[in-house]
Parts: C-alpha cells; sequence; structure tokens
C-alpha cells in the first residue's frame, strides 16, 4: 500500500521520481504528489493515476532541482482528495519549509493534533501525515535529523517516511518502523524507496532500513542511527533481480506476463532443493531446526488472501504427508484471540511481499509466546524473512500484478517441499518421497501443457462474463483452489464469485442455484471424485451452467458439463498447482472482456503494510 520514492544526487530528481513512481504503482494508490528542493519547495499533488500528476508537472513546469521526494496515497485518514495527498508540509506561517511523505498509520494522531492546534499550527488536511509533519517542524531547532528522531520519539504507530527541509537544502532524512523502506546507493546518490522495483534502474547495491531507525543522506554519505541517536552500521547488499524481470515486455498485462512465467518460476523455486533419486528434499535454510521440526506437535500456518489458500493446501500436505496436526489461522485474526502456543508449535507465516502487517504482527505475537518461528516469503530481506527463525525463500521472481499468481504456485511448491521434508523425518519412505518429488518434477511441464488451452478458456469466459453471481467449489486439495480461482476473479473482473466445499453447497448456498448461473468444479480424478460428479449433478437439476477442471482423458465428464477444461493427471497432493491454473486465466479473460484494469484493481493493493 502506498510509494515512496526519494532521490538525492547530482541528476535531475524529476524525472527519476516519477518513473519510480511509475514502477510502485502496482502497490495500490488512489492520487500522487511529488516535491522538489532547489533553494525553495516546488510541491504538486493530483487524484488519480501518476499519468494526471505527471501531466500537471509538464503544465506548470519548473521542479528543477537535484533532490526530491513523491509519493502515491492509499487513503487511510480522510477522503480521496488534493488536498489530502503528499507530500505534506509543516505550518505555513511558523513553519521551516519542511515536506513529508509518508506509509503506515500514526495511532496517536488525534493526542499530538491537539497539542500542535495548542502552539497554533494551522491544518489544511485531514490526515495522520500532516501531523507528523508539523511535530517535526515544531521540534526543529537547526537539525533536520535531530528534528525527525525527536518527533518519532513520540509517535505510535507504523511510518515510512521521507523528509526535506529548505533550510537544510542539502539532506534528506528518512525513517521507518513497520512499513518497508530501502535505501539505493548509487555513485554520489541515493534513492530511497517502498521496495526495490523502483531502485533497480538504477542501482544494484540498496540496504534495508530496520524498525525506529533514521538515515541522514547527503550527496556524498550517509549515516544511520536509532530515533535515540545510537549509530548503526547497515548491511548493503545486491539486489536479487534486474530490471528486465519488472518489465513488461511483449505482454499486455503484467498479471498474464506472471501466469506464464509460472512453469519457469517452479524450476527456479525447485531448483537445488529436490534429490528424487535419493527420496530427500534439501532445505538448507531450515536446515538447523529439523529436529524441532520432526518432533512438532502442532503446525500452524498464518497468511491473509492467496497467502491464506496456499496455507490451506499446506494445512492438507502437512496432515497427510507428515502427519502432524495442523490448522490454518487468518493472520489478522490470530493475535486477538488469544491463540494457545503450546510446546512444540511451530508457526509459519506464508506472504509474498515478507512485509504483510497482519501477518507479521501474527508471527511476532506467536514468537514471543513460545512458538518456532518459520517463514515462506518470496522477497529476500524483507521484515517477515528478518523476523523468523529460519526460512526458505519462494525464488519466484518479483510479482508486480495486484493478484498474485506465480507466487501462489511458490508458496504452495515450497509448501509440498516442506511437508515432504518433514515428512521423511516422521512417517515417509524414501521410495514415497522419491515418488512424490519425481511427480513434483512434471509439475512445470504440467502447467504449460494446461497454459496451451488459453484460448478455449478465453471462448468459454466468454459466455459467461455477463452473469455476476458465480460459485466455485471443489474437494480435498481442490478445495482451496476453488477459493482461489473464486477470488481472483472477484479480484480483477468485479464478478461476485463464493468458493466452498463442494458438499457444503446443499447446506444453504444451493439456494442460489437459478438457471444459467455458471457454478465451477475442480472435478479432477481424486479421493473424492464420485462424490464432486454427485454434486455436480444436483446442480445441473437446478439448471446451474457447469464449467469443470477436469483430468485429462475423462471423457465421461463431458456429458455433465457445459465447459471443461483439462488438466494433466499427477498426484493428488500435487494437483493444486495445475488445477489452479485454469482458473487463474479464466479470472484473467473475463476481466480483459469486462474492461476492467487487470493490473490495477479498484481498492486493492499488492502489498497491505498497515492493519
Amino acid at each position: 500500500m502506498c510509494g515512496i520514492v526519494a532521490y538525492i544526487g547530482r541528476r535531475e530528481a524529476k524525472p527519476i521520481l516519477l518513473e519510480g513512481l511509475k514502477r510502485l504503482e502496482y502497490r495500490g494508490y488512489d492520487s500522487a504528489g511529488l516535491a522538489v528542493l532547489n533553494g525553495k519547495l516546488e510541491v504538486a499533488r493530483a487524484v488519480g493515476r501518476v499519468r494526471v500528476l505527471e501531466e500537471l508537472l509538464a503544465h506548470e513546469g519548473g521542479f528543477d532541482g537535484s533532490m526530491g521526494i513523491a509519493h502515491t496515497r492509499w487513503a487511510t485518514h480522510g477522503e480521496v482528495s488534493e488536498r489530502n495527498a503528499h507530500p505534506h508540509r509543516d505550518d505555513a506561517k511558523h513553519g521551516h519549509g519542511i515536506a513529508l511523505i509518508h506509509n503506515g498509520i500514526i495511532e496517536n494522531y488525534n493526542v499530538l493534533r491537539r497539542y500542535l492546534l495548542e502552539k497554533g499550527h494551522v491544518f489544511t488536511s485531514d490526515t495522520d501525515t500532516e501531523v507528523l509533519a508539523h511535530l517535526i517542524g515544531e521540534l526543529y531547532r537547526g537539525n533536520l535529523e535531530r528534528a525527525v528522531q525527536a518527533a518519532l520519539r513520540e509517535v505510535t504507530g507504523a511510518y515510512a517516511i521521507a523528509v526535506m527541509c529548505e533550510e537544510e537544502p542539502d539532506v534528506l532524512v528518512v525513517a521507518r518502523k513497520g512499513s518497508p523502506l530501502m535505501v539505493g546507493v548509487g555513485n554520489g546518490e541515493y534513492i530511497v524507496a517502498s521496495d526495490s522495483s523502483a531502485i533497480v534502474a538504477h542501482t544494484t547495491q540498496a540496504f534495508t532500513l530496520e524498525d525506529y531507525t533514521v538515515a541522514r543522506l547527503t550527496r556524498d554519505s550517509f549515516r544511520t542511527a536509532t530515533i535515540d541517536n545510537v549509530e548503526l552500521t547497515p548491511e548493503i547488499r545486491e539486489l536479487e533481480f534486474d530490471l528486465g524481470q519488472i518489465e513488461l515486455g511483449n505482454y499486455p498485462h503484467y498479471m498474464l506476463k506472471e501466469i506464464y512465467e509460472q512453469p519457469e518460476a517452479l524450476r527456479r523455486s525447485m531448483q537445488g532443493r529436490v534429490d528424487p533419486r535419493a527420496g530427500q528434499v534439501v532445505l538448507g535454510g531450515i536446515a538447523q531446526f529439523a529436529r524441532d521440526l520432526a518432533r512438532a506437535r502442532r503446525v500452524c500456518f498464518v497468511g491473509q488472501g492467496t497467502a491464506l489458500h496456499a496455507a490451506m493446501v499446506a494445512e492438507y500436505l502437512f496432515e497427510d504427508l507428515a502427519r502432524v496436526s495442523t490448522e490454518v489461522d487468518f493472520a489478522s485474526e490470530f493475535r486477538y484471540r488469544n491463540p494457545i502456543v503450546e510446546d512444540g508449535t511451530v508457526i509459519i507465516a506464508i506472504s509474498q511481499s515478507g512485509e504483510t502487517a497482519d501477518t507479521l504482527a501474527a508471527l511476532q505475537e506467536a514468537k514471543q509466546r513460545g512458538a518456532l518461528a518459520l517463514g515462506l516469503v518470496n522477497v529476500v530481506g524483507s521484515t517477515i524473512s528478518r523476523e523468523t527463525d529460519a526460512g526458505v525463500y519462494l525464488r519466484v521472481g518479483p510479482e508486480i500484478g495486484v493478484a498474485s499468481t506465480k507466487a501462489f504456485l511458490g508458496q504452495v511448491m515450497v509448501s509440498t517441499l516442506l511437508a515432504l521434508y518433514v515428512g521423511r523425518r516422521r512417517i515417509l519412505s524414501a521410495e514415497r518421497v522419491g515418488d512424490l518429488l519425481q511427480g513434483l518434477q512434471r509439475i512445470p511441464d504440467c502447467v504449460e501443457q494446461v497454459l496451451e488451452n488459453s484460448d478455449h478458456i478465453k471462448d468459454a469466459a466468454s459466455r459467461y462474463i455477463d452473469r455476476e453471481n458465480w460459485l466455485f467449489l471443489g474437494r480435498g486439495y481442490n478445495y482451496p483452489v476453488a477459493l482461489e480461482g473464486a477470488l481472483k476473479l472477484k479480484e480483477i473482473s468485479y464478478i461476485h464469485a463464493e468458493g466452498m466445499p463442494a458438499a457444503e453447497m446443499k447446506h444453504g448456498p444451493i439456494a442460489l442455484i437459478d438457471n444459467g448461473m455458471p457454478v465451477v468444479f475442480v472435478a479432477t480424478r481424486n479421493s473424492q471424485y464420485e462424490k464432486v460428479l454427485s454434486n455436480i449433478e444436483e446442480v445441473r437439476s437446478r439448471g446451474g451452467h457447469i464449467i469443470a477442471v477436469a483430468t485429462e482423458g475423462d471423457d465421461d465428464i463431458r456429458r455433465h458439463c457445459e465447459e471443461v477444461f483439462f488438466v494433466p493427471d499427477v498426484p493428488e497432493p500435487l494437483q493444486p498447482m495445475v488445477t489452479v491454473v485454469p482458473l487463474q486465466l479464466l479470472a484473467y479473460h473475463a476481466a480483459v472482456m469486462r474492461g476492467k484494469d487487470v493490473d490495477k484493481p479498484r481498492n486493492l493493493a499488492k502489498s497491505v503494510t498497515v492493519e
């Protein structure tokens, strides 16, 4: 949510800032703004896309200078409007020419606002961010870094900020607590951003700010310290991907690009981790905790959205293959219900970005109660990866599309590897593990096979895109796939869709079915295949139109369905990685045909970094 870009160096800041904002558009936002300092602050803000801000800047002219800050806002405090967009400034009458951009939420902003009003400050917006800008201005005594530190010691909540001051025209101050922020280190320049996608075009060297850390940047040097002014030495590391990986290329949308990247992403995820001949899974990131995992009494997965659906697949995998009691919880609910964390509990947080606020908070709560904390994340160096005792990276590459696709497959792939890793140490023979690993190595090719049916799936979608209510049904391993299929359709086409276990339909939702209603069944050949066929007949008898995801060679199912999307036959525990792909394509094609902005769906953000 929201995006921060800041620059200090020797080049013109404006084009770098605008380019960075465009690379962060996938995070979700409703307005954008930019400030450049060249003797005096120049500030521009606009409601809508970055291109609206760009047009405004082109019309107004100016904004020359080699230091600036820019922001895309996701409204939390105050309506979507130009006056609530960032950057915000300190008090116009008594201020010091301070401009600030902010991701996060200042929870005690009302208390701070009342204090500042008593001091005579006049506010021009409804935001919590403006309060922080005024507070820094109130505490400013000729040293911007010290003023920021002093202000943040008074703040409760989450923040990633970048601050400039007219009285210190060669200093940029940035800080972070609970909201991601990193600093790219170039040749005589620094590029600050919410994530590396806005940095990688300029430098491959960067460091991540830790919580309660402030960095003072000049064109020639930087200094990092805590908000209590204890000096720190950050670790500068090489960024994990290059610019080519985040370019759109010949694809019309990032979502489609990432759907087609899934076979190669899965191969990367498995690389060096799979030894079918020896019946072994090699996961170096958790090797030191192998014995703890083998002795675990309970495993709890936490996640949100698509990651939660991957966690639900993981629950089936762990109970089936490792025979360990497993549960899945919404991360947003976990820490508020006084969860039971006993000896032998392992908590596993699943998150693409590694920055999801609810998931991070759940992980920290369980860890504080004594659980072994593991993470399955995609972004190297992310907050969750640093908070865990150990973990496994997905390695699927950057994911820009808001509707997650390849990250879901990566999460299920790594969960499968982890279940086999634990299962081998508990109950599984080397032969059984070897057989499943051989099946796992086939999955990328199987996904490629499914992708060849994209035109057929598009044709089927065209017949139903005017229907506003859909059901997605599945059993066993494919129940979470039904949930994920429904979520994808909702996210990007704005069609109302519900996912549920196929047997649950009879207990109320069957009342929704009317003539021609699209009902998507994940009906592959597995241990519950006959039961699913019975559910299909119940829907057909009430006028529903059946769209089935079925096993290749299952010609009998055609007589039960209006549409069939065939997938290769794979072992039942591995089916979610192939059965979800037709549903991703179905949602994508439906959204495009309905004229929706696939990569920037309304009201959604790629990474939800506030509660």
